[in-house]
C-alpha cells in the first residue's frame, strides 16, 4: 500500500474560555474526508469506504483518546510523538463528508498551532493513509477497499500543496510489521533493482581481477621456468 495524503482547504476554528480557571481551550472542526466526489488530486473515495474507516479508527483510536495528529506534512504512516499537535475527539458521516473536531493540545507543535489561531492564520487538515488505486473508464484514480486512515494532521498551507501531497503520494510502499506495531517502508523497486545490479557489477570485477592475478601469476611462472630451461 502507498502512502496517500489529502488536504482539505479550509476548517473552522474555535475557542472556549473556562470561565472557573481563565484558561482557554483550542478546537478545529469541519470536513475531514469526502467521499464520492473527484478531488484535485484526481481521485475519488468511495463513501462506504470511508465509512468503513471512520468506524474503526473512531474504535480503535477516537474513543481510547489515541487518535492523535501532527502538525505539517509527515512523510509515512506513523506518527511522530514530537510532532504532535492535536488530538481527534470526533468523527461523523454527515452525507457524503466526513466531519470531525481536534483538541489543540499543550504541546509544542499544538502551542504554534493556538498562535496561529490567536493570529488568524489559515489553517487546514490533511488526512493521512495508506491504499491502493485504481483508473476507472473515466481515467479517475479511485481508491480501493485496503485504504487504511492514519490520522488528521493540521497543515497551514492548504492553498498550494497539490505538488508536495502528488510528490509524497507515491513515495514507497508500506507493510505492516506485526512484532514492532508499525507500518513499515519498502524501499521502492527500482532502487532495490539498481543495488543488486551494483553488487553482481562488484562481484563480477572481483571476479575478473582474481582471474587476472591468476593468469599473470601463471605467466611469470612460465617465465621463470623458461630462463632456468635456457641456463641448462
Amino acid at each position: 500500500m502507498r502512502l496517500i495524503t489529502e488536504v482539505v482547504e479550509d476548517c473552522a476554528v474555535a475557542v472556549e474560555l473556562n470561565e472557573e480557571t481563565g484558561k482557554k481551550t483550542h478546537f478545529i472542526e469541519g470536513i475531514f474526508m469526502q467521499g464520492d466526489i473527484k478531488n484535485r488530486n484526481g481521485r475519488i473515495y468511495p463513501s462506504q469506504i470511508l465509512e468503513k474507516e471512520m468506524v474503526r479508527y473512531n474504535s480503535d483510536f477516537v474513543e481510547t483518546k489515541r487518535a492523535l495528529g501532527e502538525l505539517g506534512h509527515p512523510d509515512g504512516p506513523t506518527i511522530n510523538g514530537d510532532r504532535v499537535s492535536h488530538l481527534i475527539t470526533e468523527m461523523k458521516r454527515e452525507g457524503s463528508n466526513f466531519t470531525g473536531k481536534a483538541k489543540i493540545l499543550g504541546t509544542p507543535m499544538g502551542e504554534i498551532v493556538k498562535t496561529f489561531m490567536d493570529e488568524g492564520v489559515k489553517i487546514g487538515v490533511s488526512t493521512r493513509g495508506l491504499g491502493s488505486v485504481k483508473a476507472t473508464r473515466d481515467g479517475i484514480m479511485e481508491v480501493q477497499n485496503d485504504f487504511h486512515l492514519a490520522t488528521v494532521d493540521i497543515v497551514t498551507d492548504p492553498s498550494g500543496p497539490q505538488c508536495f501531497v502528488n510528490g509524497i503520494m507515491e513515495n514507497a510502499e508500506y507493510y505492516y510489521d506485526i512484532a514492532s506495531g508499525n507500518w513499515i517502508a519498502q524501499e521502492p523497486i527500482e532502487q532495490v533493482i539498481e543495488e543488486i545490479q551494483q553488487v553482481v557489477e562488484k562481484q563480477i570485477r572481483r571476479v575478473v581481477t582474481r582471474i587476472d592475478e591468476g593468469t599473470a601469476s601463471e605467466l611469470f611462472e612460465r617465465f621463470v621456468n623458461s630462463l632456468r630451461k635456457a641456463e641448462k
